[in-house]
């Protein structure tokens, strides 16, 4: 029996993020507790392919790397928690670069609303950029998928920084306005910011002038580093 070669991929759905930009995505799902809503495509909005769903704490949602897939990809990638410049096999890694696009990230399952006739899965951990396409959705069974004692040498390495975030004092009005619009997005920005999502080689700086820019819902966000710290400087509604 031959194996094919190439094979038909759909879109069965797309979520809804606050990640305007690929800048700051946190690297890995759950390290902010960002919300997503899975809306699904025409020809997968059936309701009966969710019965049962409500059983499952959390789902594996697997996706495309549709911003990259014009950039093609290599078989050995920079891995940022080696400094940016030291690479690894392309497989080896979660890098966006990927033969096939593919993604995977488990998140907390928030259960199913329904709007207009249609069913929206709610979600949070989420690593995505706003848009993804979701090509398959599956329950994460903690027996089978926890592996205890699974061991991360790069951990050892370069650990996830965990910065302070602070807001300027001047930034609290509008971040009062902003809060009650989002109810989330103090801690978002926190959460975020605190990885210092700046380029690897930047992240060994405790003090660097430049405002890097990160957009969060409609909200543009600048800030700094300055003594270790993440200082958010800027807060403007893009609406």
């Amino acid at each position: 029996m031959t194996t094919p070669t190439s094979f038909t991929v759909s879109t069965i759905a797309s979520i809804a993020t606050p990640f305007k930009q690929k800048f700051a995505i946190p690297r890995q799902p759950n390290l902010a507790k960002a919300h997503g809503i899975i809306t699904f495509e025409e020809g997968f909005n059936d309701i009966h392919m969710l019965k049962g769903i409500e059983s499952y704490s959390h789902l594996w949602l697997l996706f495309i790397f549709h911003q990259n897939i014009e950039r093609g990809w290599k078989n050995t990638v920079k891995a940022p928690r080696l400094g940016g410049n030291a690479t690894m096999g392309v497989l080896a890694t979660r890098s966006t670069h990927r033969p096939n696009s593919i993604g995977m990230s488990v998140v907390k399952n928030n259960g199913l609303v329904h709007d207009k006739g249609k069913a929206h899965l709610l979600v949070e951990g989420v690593d995505l950029v706003d848009g993804t396409p979701l090509i398959d959705i599956k329950p994460y069974i903690g027996y089978a998928d926890s592996v205890q004692h699974a061991s991360d040498k790069l951990d050892d390495i370069s650990p996830i920084p965990q910065r302070h975030v602070k807001f300027l004092d001047t930034l609290k009005p509008t971040l009062s306005e902003i809060d009650k619009k989002y109810s989330d997005f103090t801690s978002l920005v926190k959460a975020v910011l605190a990885q210092d999502p700046r380029p690897a080689y930047k992240q060994k700086l405790d003090n660097d002038e430049k405002t890097y820019r990160v957009t969060l819902y409609d909200v543009d966000v600048g800030f700094k580093v300055k003594n270790s710290v993440v200082w958010v400087t800027e807060l403007i509604h893009l609406g």
